[in-house]
């Protein structure tokens, strides 16, 4: 299959310059799965686009410091993209940023969430199967965000929820699927990342952050529903 990354991510410090960029850290989750797949980068954020949306077998849409609120005209391109994207039924998939913006193409809202941030190893749980679900009733993710979808879109599937996350991920019939969360993060980069975030989110989030680590992430699980939702949802389209 051949995947486009949409890139989302606008950070250009010193510290996301000398880490893997979004393109590898999914290109790479994406490769310990299905090491026959292609996936192409296209940053988005930069105000890169492709050509034809529809040369790809599936898209995904990775995560950013950025809110889906900003008024950027990226944002507003990427949100009217989703809309094409859908309507063809090309298979999408969203983690973070991508997760909401769907969203909220879809209609519904990004809001603050009331219980502050979620960083660190955040833990969802299923609500409904889809037909590319796996054994897993519960999946231990790395994540970072203060803002969440505040209510199920019209015609989605409630997939995904967590403790503060009603709406941690959902599909839409064979074609869309969303996750809050960050699957394409390593445990050395979130380990980093709080650290790097410690004066910015404040020491109670930080240590909360730091004991959750002591547990690693569903990588490989999560990264096999990943890509079963890609063969499922290009099967279906026909």
């Amino acid at each position: 299959m051949r995947i486009a990354i949409l890139i989302t991510n606008t950070d250009d410090s010193a510290f996301s310059r000398a880490r893997p960029d979004d393109g590898e850290k999914f290109g790479t989750l994406i490769a310990e799965v299905r090491p026959d797949w292609t996936t192409t980068p296209v940053w988005v954020c930069r105000d890169e686009w492709p050509e034809d949306i529809t040369h790809y077998d599936g898209v995904l849409i990775t995560g950013s410091p950025a809110s889906v609120n900003d008024d950027a005209p990226w944002i507003a391109r990427l949100s009217d993209l989703i809309g094409q994207i859908m309507a063809a039924r090309l298979p999408l998939f969203g983690a973070c940023f991508g997760h909401q913006l769907i969203a909220k193409t879809m209609g519904a809202g990004i809001v603050r969430n009331p219980d502050g941030w979620g960083h660190g190893l955040l833990h969802v749980s299923r609500t409904a199967r889809a037909p590319w679900s796996g054994p897993e009733t519960e999946f231990a993710l790395y994540g970072s965000h203060i803002e969440q979808v505040d209510r199920l879109p019209d015609g989605a599937t409630h997939l995904f929820e967590g403790p503060g996350l009603p709406i941690a991920g959902f599909a839409v019939d064979d074609h869309v699927a969303t996750i809050q969360h960050h699957p394409e993060m390593t445990h050395d980069f979130i380990t980093d990342l709080v650290e790097e975030y410690a004066d910015y989110v404040g020491p109670e989030v930080t240590a909360r952050a730091r004991a959750s680590l002591a547990q690693r992430a569903d990588r490989a699980a999560f990264a096999a529903e990943i890509a079963r939702f890609f063969e499922h949802a290009r099967a279906a389209r026909g």
